[in-house]
């Protein structure tokens, strides 16, 4: 991330989707930057399984307790709202649910959980997003309980869309970490 992160105690999960986030990628630049910042790493990024992904998940949070923003793209989102109906959220302090993929019209992941969040959560999608309309990501958000941002016509918010370090991403997260501190 270009500017520091504000030492408030949280940590950072990135939580990558299908393929996983490559060089280049928002998620990997953020992965990076410092040690509040960590990132799930699912045994098959290739042949995504929502047991398995669930179990990938929870195995890093156990690694490293302590207050934690999720940071999801794509299927990733999909794993957060998966994991959240079935485990312990305490830990979670909120959510940042970047171009979640429509499990559904996919095939992938045993669809989309459609349960509120326990934690604030941040839904970011895109008007052209290729694997998720704008429709289907903003009733995830309404079904999620969580706030909803239209980032416009910017594709899957990925490398191939021409998000790489993501200077609005950064200030989104710094947002939701605000709100999060501030126990909103």
């Amino acid at each position: 991330m270009s500017g520091a992160c504000p030492d408030d105690g949280l940590q950072i999960l990135i939580v990558p989707g299908l393929g996983d986030s490559g060089p280049g990628h928002w998620q990997t630049l953020w992965a990076d930057s410092g040690p509040a910042f960590r990132r799930v790493h699912q045994r098959d990024f290739d042949q995504p399984q929502r047991e398995a992904w669930i179990a990938g998940l929870e195995a890093e949070l156990r690694r490293r307790p302590g207050p934690t923003v999720l940071v999801g793209h794509s299927l990733g989102c999909i794993a957060i709202a998966a994991w959240a109906q079935r485990h312990d959220c305490a830990q979670v302090a909120g959510a940042l649910l970047v171009a979640p993929a429509d499990a559904d019209a996919l095939g992938l992941l045993d669809g989309v959980p459609l349960a509120p969040l326990p934690f604030p959560a941040t839904v970011v999608a895109s008007s052209d997003d290729p694997y998720c309309t704008l429709q289907r990501a903003r009733a995830f958000a309404a079904a999620w309980a969580a706030e909803f941002i239209d980032h416009g016509p910017s594709g899957h918010l990925n490398v191939a869309a021409g998000f790489g370090a993501w200077p609005r991403g950064e200030r989104l997260l710094a947002g939701l970490r605000a709100r999060v501190m501030a126990g909103v």
